[in-house]
């Protein structure tokens, strides 16, 4: 028997309070989330909206929590992940977060849950299309079964191409980088066979992501817009020993390795 619906399920206060913890433990371990100006998404309010990304880290999972916390406040997210996953981190389910099985019985169960969630109001649908890690060199862009299939199900909806990707500039933590491509009416994709539109769901996400990686390449975070920010520096007994050296004398303190290179 199917399980409780992931719209009834879900829990507003539990999501906000799990942004708060996704945010901290961000903050810890990366530079600043960044999306270049091209990249920030517009929100086509009253449509449906599904948000088809690439799968580079395990920091997905979190890159979808800010984004969408940040970038589309008035919406209720919905993200697929495999069953096995989810039977460990069983409060995600309250987060928006529902189980796919393997197999024809899986794609099909998916499809149905994807159909209520797409039905019900300010509802986005955010999915990793690999199914599986995928480094962001790797082509073709891998497309899971099931994923040509929305647009039948929610021939209203906008799909929104997002590319990730988390690089080592100059300082000891990784920016993690995001940007959405252009916008793509469902409705035109029903006009395609289902080989014709997964390939051209491909395109549109293998060129937002070769447009970021050449973002990534630049190393100006002046480029970017700051999404959320996180820690500057490396932390612990040697910032502190910075920060009293810039404080005797009477400098002000910038844990950011660059500046203080070019500072002398």
């Amino acid at each position: 028997m199917p399980g409780p619906s992931p719209v009834t399920l879900r829990d507003a206060r539990l999501f906000a309070f799990f942004h708060v913890v996704f945010s901290r433990h961000f903050r810890r371990g990366m530079g600043a989330l960044r999306v270049p100006a091209w990249g920030l998404p517009q929100e086509h309010r009253g449509r449906p909206l599904i948000v088809l990304a690439n799968h580079p880290s395990w920091w997905d999972g979190v890159a979808f929590m800010l984004l969408s916390a940040r970038l589309f406040p008035s919406r209720h997210v919905f993200i697929p992940m495999a069953a096995e996953a989810l039977r460990k981190y069983r409060f995600m389910r309250r987060l928006g977060v529902f189980g796919i099985e393997p197999g024809a019985r899986g794609a099909a169960a998916f499809l149905r849950t994807a159909t209520e969630v797409l039905a019900a109001p300010r509802a986005m649908l955010w999915m990793n299309v690999p199914g599986r890690f995928q480094d962001v060199r790797e082509r073709p862009v891998a497309i899971v079964p099931g994923v040509t299939r929305l647009a039948e199900i929610a021939p209203g909806a906008i799909v929104l191409p997002l590319a990730l990707d988390y690089v080592f500039w100059t300082e000891s933590r990784p920016e993690m980088l995001a940007a959405f491509g252009p916008p793509i009416e469902a409705a035109a994709l029903l006009a395609l066979d289902r080989d014709a539109r997964e390939e051209a769901l491909r395109e549109a996400l293998t060129a937002t992501m070769d447009r970021l990686a050449e973002e990534a390449i630049t190393r100006d975070a002046a480029r970017f817009e700051v999404v959320a920010e996180g820690a500057e520096g490396m932390g612990g007994l040697y910032d502190l020993w910075r920060r009293a050296r810039a404080l005797a004398r009477g400098q002000r303190f910038d844990p950011r390795h660059v500046r203080d290179a070019k500072s002398g």
